[in-house]
């Protein structure tokens, strides 16, 4: 079975989010989710999420492609996680371009960025509603 980890707020679920989700499940058979806590939010992005953590825990576990949703709590969990889990692939959207290329050196996963999906994020969702 290879096993596939991926990281993120998921806040304000979108289609965006979803694909990232489905092509992260295509280069395995189990997929983990780490979702960042409230607390870890703030701190890497000095930003309150409009769902809470568990309320965006049970979205994601909602989702056909998801498997396990463990907690990110910070930055240095990932190569912790990635021998835990004993994961084979690695999988974020490609806005981290090379920020997890260590984790080939460190762990025996194998990384993967993945592009964006064209004309959607949260900041454009929001300017959206606003009008901008």
């Amino acid at each position: 079975m290879r096993r596939v980890i991926t990281y993120g707020t998921f806040d304000l679920l979108h289609y965006g989010h979803i694909n990232l989700l489905k092509r992260a499940k295509e280069y395995g058979d189990y997929l983990v989710v780490g979702l960042s806590t409230d607390e870890f939010n703030m701190q890497k992005k000095n930003k309150k999420c409009y769902f809470d953590y568990e309320k965006r825990k049970q979205l994601l576990e909602a989702i056909r492609y998801v498997d396990l949703v463990i907690p990110e709590n910070n930055w240095e969990q990932k190569e912790r996680d990635i021998k835990l889990y004993q994961i084979d692939d690695f999988v974020i959207g490609d806005d981290w371009q090379s920020k997890f290329d260590y984790l080939e050196d460190t762990t025996d996963a194998k990384v993967h960025y993945l592009p964006r999906t064209p004309r959607i994020s949260i900041t454009k969702i929001l300017g959206d509603l606003k009008g901008n």
